[in-house]
């Protein structure tokens, strides 16, 4: 059973890696392989619905005053913004969902059940995603300042970052914020425009993402009278609180970084980091 300790530790690093270019559910997975914990037990797979819910929520308060601004206070802006996060969103889920069906079809043949969560906790996989990303938040960053400059996300940039986005849907460690921002600084936006943006398609993609994990757990661990409704529940309340609070601070973080021309220190950081990943696999084999 998950102690608060770990709740609080789980919640500090999902809410920090998750809104950060540097991969949340890598972090999540080494920190539960160091404590010993199942990703697959119900208390576990509903801590990570809430502390996703608990990300959401900071992304909505921390750019609500931003996407007002910009967007729903101007005629005709919102619904330009918000036809470029259907764009982009129809051409993750083409890619995303390709992917998985490839994997899981083609990759995954033979195995009974195979499913595109077994590769979750795929170390050496992982690492080579967080060393993908790493070298283009790194080529990114070197690049931005040499990038024309563009006032708006067009269809054709929404099209390019929602289709590397999609690569980010079955690959643990392959970050969506680092992706995408790292697309979009590519393409020549302004900073602040693709940050709305980039954040923008996570609160259209999280709700989805929070909805497949509650299913996998009544699927998977149907409640009954051993495991009460609200034992699950009141400890992953506390993560989400948790969880909120480090999202928030971690998006000012990121803003000022990637304002301040230091994106590409995250991509040094994702190679550092699976460099570390190979070496915790190393150590727990298993």
């Amino acid at each position: 059973m998950l102690n608060y300790f770990q709740i609080l530790v789980l919640a500090l690093v999902q809410g920090a890696c998750e809104l950060l270019p540097v991969s949340s559910s890598a972090h999540v997975i080494v920190v539960e392989k160091l404590m010993g914990l199942n990703p697959s037990n119900p208390q576990m797979t509903m801590l990570l619905v809430m502390l996703h819910t608990g990300t959401m929520f900071a992304v909505i308060v921390y750019f609500w005053r931003g996407w007002k601004r910009d967007y729903f206070s101007v005629p005709g802006k919102l619904q330009w913004f918000v036809l470029q996060i259907v764009v982009a969103t129809f051409c993750t889920g083409i890619v995303g969902l390709g992917l998985m069906e490839v994997i899981e079809k083609v990759f995954m043949r033979g195995r009974p059940h195979a499913q595109i969560e077994d590769l979750f906790s795929n170390l050496p996989l992982m690492a080579a995603s967080l060393a993908v990303v790493g070298v283009l938040i790194i080529y990114a960053g070197w690049r931005e300042d040499k990038s024309p400059r563009e006032s708006e996300v067009q269809p054709a940039h929404a099209c390019w970052i929602g289709l590397v986005q999609g690569f980010c849907i079955p690959f643990r460690g392959f970050s969506r914020s680092g992706a995408t921002i790292s697309t979009g600084l590519l393409c020549g936006l302004p900073k602040v425009k693709l940050e709305e943006f980039s954040f923008a398609l996570a609160v259209v993609l999280t709700p989805a993402a929070i909805a497949k994990e509650a299913w996998r757990l009544i699927k998977n661990h149907p409640l009954s009278g051993q495991v009460s409704t609200w034992h699950l529940f009141a400890p992953s309340l506390v993560g989400m609180v948790f969880s909120f609070l480090a999202g928030v601070l971690a998006l000012k973080w990121l803003s000022r970084w990637l304002e301040g021309g230091k994106w590409k220190w995250f991509g040094y950081y994702c190679l550092a980091a699976a460099a570390g990943v190979l070496a915790v696999h190393a150590a727990f084999p298993h």
